[in-house]
């Protein structure tokens, strides 16, 4: 069976992940010595940034007394890696994390990257107090509460962007050609939807057609609620499957929704440090073999990639809108003692064509922007693309 595969943080950037236990006799020291002895076995690059792994090992031995003591050289340790993905977490981001994989959040509804060196917004989940502020994919954070976010890690800004509810933070936003502008949102608890199937900007769906929104991977039990949509509309001509926004969540459930479309075909290889490749492939037998359009844009990322990918690369569906975020590494949680964790980049990931989309993303089929005049104007072009086209299939 496959391997069991969870998500990270729904406020920072959501991606797969495998859940690994590690638990041994404490002492701050040892934390430091086992976060290293991890890195050195399972990071993904095994030149560790081209550097000296071994000079890490015993560097801090004198100075490490404390749990915070421990904390601040991982960090210091872990940031030479310079990867964004792998990171260390404390007791309180570690449960803020797991809440997450539950689906308990508090914040305002928002995933967050760092693409090249700037902090970006990947998207806003949808009927949060981001999306209702008009937080887009792409939109670059250039201050949080007046400091500015240059070189600030992922998980350091989700610290600062998260709080009670009902407080408020302001984010400086820069899209675009546009000047800078200050979002101040308040916090509320978030509600972490997988499966939509209210149309977009009023857009009307014709009657033969069935349209579902997929917001994100999270939620364990996405699949069924996706099978049962299927099952329920077989009587329809074609299916129009939205992933816009949709920053990714459990690679299980990725693997599962292409298994419904795909014929026994490859889903997605993953590659480890030592160049392992393990190939996923479609069992025999569909769900549905009627026509499929996907609809994917900038704030589509990892598990939205590898399905868009799969059906694509196989001929399966349509895919239409715009290149894809290009998140293409696989995390693996660490249960640390003392409940804190570590997420360390293990492997990437391959389209079933052999494609490494990380930093790349999903080229569509047919492209179509969605400009900002489109979305005042409630025109959404890319539907009434994706209508047109599954219309010509059907």
């Amino acid at each position: 069976m496959r391997n069991s595969i969870i998500f990270l943080n729904a406020f920072i950037v959501l991606f797969a992940v495998i859940i690994h236990s590690n638990v041994f006799a404490y002492q701050p020291a040892d934390l430091y010595d086992n976060v290293w002895q991890l890195v050195n076995t399972k990071f993904v690059d095994q030149t560790n940034n081209g550097q000296d792994w071994q000079k890490w090992r015993h560097k801090y031995d004198k100075c490490i007394q404390t749990n915070e003591d421990a904390y601040v050289a991982i960090n210091t340790m872990i940031a030479s890696l310079d990867d964004p993905y792998t990171k260390f977490l404390d007791p309180k981001e570690f449960a803020e994390e797991t809440n997450s994989i539950k689906g308990s959040l508090k914040g305002i509804g928002i995933q967050i990257g760092v693409k090249d060196g700037k902090l970006m917004v990947i998207a806003p989940i949808e009927d949060t107090p981001a999306e209702r502020a008009g937080l887009v994919a792409e939109d670059e954070i250039l201050e949080i509460d007046g400091i500015s976010a240059k070189g600030i890690t992922v998980d350091k800004a989700a610290d600062k962007i998260r709080g009670k509810e009902g407080t408020q933070v302001t984010l400086l936003i820069k899209r675009k050609d546009s000047p800078p502008k200050a979002y101040t949102i308040t916090r509320a608890e978030i509600e972490v939807k997988s499966i939509s199937l209210k149309m977009p900007i009023e857009t009307k769906l014709p009657e033969d057609m069935a349209y579902v929104k997929l917001s994100s991977f999270i939620s364990r039990n996405a699949a069924k609620e996706f099978e049962d949509i299927l099952n329920a509309n077989r009587d329809k001509k074609g299916f129009i499957v939205d992933l816009r926004s949709n920053p990714g969540g459990l690679l299980t459930n990725a693997i599962y929704i292409s298994d419904m479309f795909i014929d026994g075909g490859t889903i997605v290889s993953t590659v480890d440090r030592d160049g392992y490749k393990e190939t996923q492939r479609a069992t025999r037998g569909v769900v549905t073999k009627k026509p499929v359009v996907v609809l994917i844009n900038k704030g589509s990322a990892s598990a939205s990639e590898i399905l868009s990918g799969a059906l694509k690369d196989n001929g399966r569906a349509v895919i239409i809108g715009e290149q894809s975020f290009g998140k293409g590494l696989v995390q693996e949680i660490n249960r640390l003692p003392q409940e804190a964790g570590i997420n360390i980049t293990i492997q990437k990931y391959l389209t079933p064509n052999g494609t490494d989309i990380n930093k790349k993303g999903i080229t569509p089929d047919v492209v179509v922007e969605l400009t900002e005049q489109n979305v005042k104007d409630k025109n959404d072009v890319q539907m009434k693309k994706a209508i047109e086209v599954l219309r010509s299939k059907i």
